[in-house]
């Protein structure tokens, strides 16, 4: 399932899971964004037992997307560790999506 992370809780959400997080920082009035936004939650369902999925509101966000360089959304990040693995912007196909996410997490 697709869970929310904010500025406060991104760090013990993300950066201190013990899976892999896929994070997508996005925002409402972004047509890409709400695209994609229904083939992140199919992700988040089929792959739960491999890595948890957070949506980060850039909007109401400012400091966690401003901290990552985020310049254009939608912008997908993996964080394993705590750190920072890859980074994908704009919307891709479901495929190309869970292609990318096993390629990374390896």
């Amino acid at each position: 399932m697709t869970k929310q992370t904010t500025d406060n809780s991104f760090k013990e959400e993300v950066l201190e899971s013990s899976f892999p997080v896929l994070v997508d920082f996005w925002a409402p009035w972004c047509g890409p964004c709400r695209q994609l936004s229904p083939i992140i939650d199919e992700i988040a369902k089929e792959m739960e037992n491999i890595i948890e999925v957070y949506k980060c509101n850039v909007d109401d966000n400012p400091e966690t997307p401003s901290q990552y360089m985020v310049r254009g959304i939608p912008a997908m990040m993996i964080f394993k560790d705590g750190k920072l693995i890859d980074t994908k912007v704009g919307g891709l196909p479901k495929n190309a999506l869970i292609e990318w996410i096993n390629k990374t997490i390896g």
